[in-house]
């Protein structure tokens, strides 16, 4: 105690202890951080022999638990009486209740019962639960349903801590020596303070996206760095490893890169300069607000509008663009039959007015009337000319036959 003393005064610190007289633990041979049982036998006794009031603590569990707490009670009723420590299942209201009795003597022994009922309704199994009871088991319940906002990112995170098959729920398990729960939105741990305390980070740090394998990695180097006895005055921040995040630039969307990739493809065939998008000069004031969807319903009118009369106009705008639609494709069929010289003359035209359109088509349709006449005489001709040489043939046919025939006739009369 001098020695504390002489070093704050060496310092020139404030000494808080300066008055402070030497307990008797104030002793480096006692491990303060030891955890010896409560033993009756061994002259643990309260004053006054028994607590003066009756502790209680309840809890509700879910109602898919209930058919398991029936079965497994009696097991949790003896294993409390050992400890003198009274408990009841109330189904009606779905809670599990427990409670000091005059003989209970361990008075801390009714937070281990509060904490057995607490893993009961979070699903643990009533063996595995059943070992907080001794000294060397602690548990704490980590509420993770509120760091995340979103619903499916909660999920995937979620199941980043578990890992494929468990496997990296169970790596954590062996580094912290600690059973590891992942029930609903929270997540049950048993174990050693300190097992505790690396588990509550790691997914702590999982929950705010970073992934639970550095930081098994990072556990793994400290298991081994402990084995060390020359490194356990030493910094071990030189061994481990630090995981920074970077700031990887995004892919931008397809359709940006194509219409970029338009842009420069047009200025170029026009013969200037790729465009440059110009910097905008700064300005202190915000931009002006955009019009929200009442503001442009109020402009239209459409705001004043019956139910009823929203929908017959939304209908007729898209009746009115279907009929433009199909004209479109009804002109752009009717491109197909126009001559190509015509086409290329209308291109090098630049736009045509609507006015001269409908001449130019017409002179396009005469001169392919024109055209489809003389092809039309060509195919009439061939055809007269085959049809004639059909019809001789077949007249020399006939009149062969009808030789033939005539003189078998003949020949016949001879012979009678």
């Amino acid at each position: 105690m001098s020695n504390i003393v002489e070093a704050t005064q060496e310092k020139g610190a404030k000494n808080h202890n300066k008055y402070r007289r030497d307990k008797p633990w104030d002793n480096p041979d006692i491990d303060h951080w030891s955890v010896s049982p409560w033993d009756d036998t061994a002259g643990d006794n309260l004053p006054g022999g028994r607590l003066l009031e009756e502790s209680s603590f309840a809890t509700l569990f879910p109602k898919y638990r209930e058919k398991y707490l029936r079965e497994v009670w009696p097991l949790i009723t003896r294993s409390l009486d050992k400890v003198k420590i009274a408990c009841e299942l109330n189904l009606v209201e779905g809670s599990m209740t427990v409670r000091t009795t005059r003989k209970t003597s361990d008075p801390y022994v009714i937070l281990k019962a509060r904490d057995l009922i607490k893993l009961l309704a979070r699903s643990i199994p009533a063996p595995q639960a059943l070992k907080i009871l001794n000294d060397e088991y602690n548990c704490e319940i980590i509420k993770i349903g509120g760091l995340v906002r979103n619903k499916e990112r909660f999920v995937k995170r979620r199941q980043r801590l578990i890992g494929p098959d468990g496997a990296t729920l169970k790596a954590l398990e062996l580094l912290t020596q600690c059973y590891i729960l992942v029930q609903g939105n929270t997540v049950s741990v048993m174990g050693t303070h300190k097992g505790i305390k690396q588990t509550r980070m790691v997914v702590l740090e999982c929950m705010n996206n970073i992934h639970p394998v550095y930081n098994i990695k990072r556990l793994m180097i400290m298991r081994e760095l402990e084995k060390d006895p020359k490194l356990q005055n030493e910094s071990w921040e030189r061994f481990l490893p630090t995981f920074k995040k970077k700031n990887v630039q995004r892919r931008k969307p397809h359709q940006l890169v194509e219409e970029s990739k338009k842009a420069s493809e047009s200025a170029a065939a026009a013969g200037g300069k790729p465009a440059v998008k110009k910097k905008k000069s700064y300005t202190p004031f915000p931009p002006a607000q955009q019009p929200s969807k009442i503001d442009l319903q109020l402009e239209s009118g459409e705001y004043f509008l019956s139910e009823r009369q929203r929908k017959a106009k939304k209908l007729a705008e898209k009746q009115q663009a279907s009929v433009e639609k199909t004209n479109e494709k009804r002109r752009a069929r009717e491109r197909e039959f126009i001559h190509p010289s015509l086409l290329k003359d209308a291109d090098e035209g630049d736009v045509v007015e609507k006015s001269g359109e409908k001449e130019t088509n017409e002179e396009a349709y005469d001169d392919a009337g024109a055209d489809m006449e003389r092809l039309v005489g060509k195919f009439a001709k061939k055809k007269r000319k085959a049809s004639e040489e059909k019809s001789g043939d077949d007249d020399e046919d006939v009149l062969g036959l009808k030789d033939t025939k005539k003189k078998r006739k003949k020949d016949k009369k001879r012979k009678d």
